[in-house]
């Protein structure tokens, strides 16, 4: 059904371990609240695809990739969620510096919550117009048009979904195995300010990027 299938496979896999806001997402929230955290978050992250996917199938995207205007409102949306992130991380850095410097327990490492892990990482994605806007113009190279395009679309996010989810939950899965790291405040620190200020960057640079 899908034309070129094994050009989109190299092309999907190729696109989902290149580092960026999903792995520095997954990477910060592991980092928060263990696999658990990094896991559900990467779900959250996947299935932002298939709305991405949708909108692609019926012209919505096109729209994004027309109008400046709705171009950058949606921009200016998902960049303030990213620096929202960033800004998340560098507080709850800020609070763990100011309290006494032993009381960092394993405690801390599970803060999870299900609800949030999963909404940060579908906002995150789905408010990303950078990925609407790779998806109308990827997809449309691999549908065969004596086919339906939606169900191709939903064919080609359900594989990124797949590859994604074993990329990103592997990432967790490392993170969570080096426990020694996980329980040491230094590391936790470092990690959760540097991936606050990644997500603050890619928030600011996606605010200032020209289509």
């Amino acid at each position: 059904m899908i034309q070129n299938f094994e050009a989109f496979l190299i092309a999907i896999t190729i696109l989902t371990l290149t580092p960026g806001l999903d792995t520095a997402l997954v990477i910060r929230n592991s980092s928060r609240g263990g696999f658990t955290d990094g896991a559900v978050t990467s779900v959250g992250i996947c299935l932002g695809l298939f709305v991405h996917a949708t909108f692609s199938a019926i012209g919505i995207s096109a729209i994004l990739a027309q109008s400046a205007e709705l171009f950058n409102a949606v921009k200016m949306v998902g960049a303030a969620y990213l620096i929202y992130l960033g800004f998340s991380s560098l507080k709850g850095l800020w609070h763990s510096q100011s309290a006494p410097s032993a009381s960092r327990s394993d405690s801390s490492i599970h803060d999870f919550v299900f609800a949030r892990s999963l909404r940060e990482g579908f906002l995150s994605n789905v408010l990303n117009p950078k990925t609407a806007v790779f998806y109308l113009a990827f997809l449309p190279q691999f549908i065969n048009p004596e086919g339906s395009a939606f169900l191709q679309s939903t064919l080609m996010a359900s594989i990124h979904f797949v590859i994604a989810m074993v990329w990103q939950c592997g990432l967790a899965g490392a993170l969570s195995s080096a426990k020694s790291l996980l329980k040491s405040a230094r590391f936790m620190n470092w990690m959760e300010g540097t991936t606050g200020v990644v997500l603050v960057s890619l928030g600011v640079k996606l605010m200032l990027e020209e289509k």
